[in-house]
């Protein structure tokens, strides 16, 4: 990787450095996991003999009932574990969410690179936006990008990459701030989306455990959630500012993998018929939208309460809206520009996007294996519950314990990465006993989403880790695992002090979290 002058660095310069030749000397992405795999079959088959077993109460998903449940470690060495492993090796697969995913998106991001579309509305972004605000600007939307799900991973980090190379600043520094922005503020955002229906709801059926009329709403962490996605959109571009793009120094260009495009910044006649193609072209999509979703009786609101945000079909199917997006809007601009002439065209640009994506759906086959025989073993679960226990028990305050459980959070995000799994595993510890020292419910949850995002950005667990280092060796080709974690060791640790430290003054204040 290209870096500045040695004799200029830092001391947290020259440890990062160190960290990325370390980490670069490990095998690659696909004997890792095979190696965790080998780990985690020999530990469940110990933990398992010495019948290592906890006992909690947890929020049952289908009920919303809370249960009394036991959770002993599995082994992957007896039979039921080999059936297993033998039986659901497609399964496992097939299961992983993120595979289709990242297909999905790419067919329609793949139109939209192939056309020009991509490199044209970039350039447009460079030419119109001030250059100190571009950082910012990514920040921000990379942060946002969270009401999509998994999506904003596909389509920012690519597009961050092209924006900081387009405007001669190392593509390498954009791709960190766009994976900071995505999965380090995964669980904040200005809008409500998805997920903060399943959280609120394991929420709710925690504090009636307290407090059987105790309920709070979708929008109980609003205003925590904004101010956070500000605080953090200006602290991720302070810290690519100052100390990431500093220490990468000028690109490269020689390094990358001979896929990039040459640079030039003008855009032609035909590129501007283009974008005004593709302007049209989204303009229709969304009247389309607007008229499955609007109306009281849109077939994309949900069926039963007739809500479009929280658990719609609209929110449930975004991706395919983000897919139809860049499908329609890069075939319009095709052609309006000139570069897609026919459907066949347009068909080739998909093959090209998916066959592309070989080496990473390879990765992701035995990463799949590696989430499916660790879940199955329970060891995850049993070392949640265990330091949540530990936690649970110190004799501390309420807003030590808050800190705390932050920390046992972050930490155990490392290994289960999933929001809704975890919460439904802390919620019924953590909600009844910070209600009983006067702590509201939703301080807790907003604590919980402290917890659970920066973490994101560097735990390999994260199925777009794999991705993010495939992006990166876009743009240097000797790259690893190592130039990944050293990329992204600032942003995990900055945004988890000053966001801790952010809740710590929320909660001393007494600020309302929420509506």
């Amino acid at each position: 990787m290209t870096s500045a002058d040695v004799s200029s660095k830092s001391l947290m310069q020259r440890f990062l450095d160190g960290v990325e030749r370390v980490g670069n000397m490990v095998p690659h992405p696909v004997i890792i996991f095979l190696i965790l795999i080998a780990i985690v079959i020999v530990l469940s088959a110990v933990l398992g003999v010495f019948g290592t077993a906890v006992t909690f109460e947890r929020i049952n998903p289908d009920t919303h009932e809370i249960e009394q449940a036991s959770t002993a470690i599995r082994s992957l060495l007896n039979a039921d574990g080999i059936r297993f492993m033998y039986e659901s090796l497609i399964p496992n697969f097939m299961g992983f969410t993120a595979v289709g995913l990242m297909i999905g998106a790419m067919i329609g991001a793949g139109v939209a690179e192939e056309s020009g579309l991509i490199s044209a509305l970039i350039r447009k972004l460079v030419a119109v936006a001030p250059g100190w605000a571009l950082s910012y600007i990514l920040a921000l939307v990379g942060i946002l990008a969270s009401i999509a799900a998994d999506a904003g991973y596909l389509v920012l980090l690519p597009l961050a990459g092209v924006a900081f190379l387009a405007v001669g600043r190392n593509p390498l520094a954009g791709l960190a701030l766009g994976f900071a922005s995505v999965a380090g503020a995964f669980t904040v955002n200005m809008l409500i989306k998805p997920l903060d229906a399943v959280l609120v709801e394991f929420t709710n059926d925690a504090a009636r455990l307290v407090d059987p009329n105790a309920s709070i709403g979708l929008a109980s962490n609003m205003w925590f959630s904004i101010v956070s996605v500000v605080f953090l959109t200006v602290l991720i571009a302070f810290i690519n500012n100052r100390m990431i793009e500093p220490r990468l120094g000028p690109y490269d260009p020689s390094r990358s993998d001979g896929t990039l495009g040459d640079g030039d910044n003008t855009l032609s006649a035909e590129e501007s018929r283009g974008l005004r193609f593709a302007l049209f072209g989204l303009i229709g999509l969304l009247v389309v939208f607007a008229l499955l979703t609007l109306p009281s009786w849109g077939p994309l609101r949900d069926p039963q309460t007739g809500e479009l945000i929280g658990n719609s079909p609209f929110m449930n199917g975004l991706i395919a809206f983000i897919i139809l997006i860049f499908l329609v809007t890069g075939w319009a601009y095709g052609i309006g520009a000139g570069t897609m002439k026919t459907l066949t065209d347009v068909i080739k640009a998909m093959e090209k996007a998916v066959t592309g994506l070989g080496g990473t759906i390879f990765l992701f086959f035995v990463l799949s294996q590696f989430v499916a025989y660790f879940t199955y073993t329970n060891i995850g679960t049993v070392m949640a519950l265990a330091l949540g226990g530990g936690l649970q028990s110190a004799n501390i305050g309420a807003l030590p314990l808050l800190i705390g459980f932050i920390v046992v959070v972050a930490v155990i995000d490392l290994l289960l990465t999933g929001a809704i799994a975890k919460w439904a595993i802390f919620a019924p510890v953590f909600v009844p006993l910070l209600m009983k020292l006067g702590v509201e419910p939703e301080a807790v949850l907003a604590a919980y989403r402290v917890g659970d995002s920066p973490m994101n950005a560097i735990t390999p667990l994260n199925a777009y880790f794999a991705l993010m280092v495939g992006f990166v060796q876009r743009y240097d080709r000797t790259a690893g695992v190592g130039t990944v974690v050293s990329l992204m060791l600032p942003y995990v640790a900055w945004i988890f002090i000053l966001w801790t430290a952010l809740f710590a003054i929320w909660q001393a204040v007494g600020l309302p979290w929420g509506v």
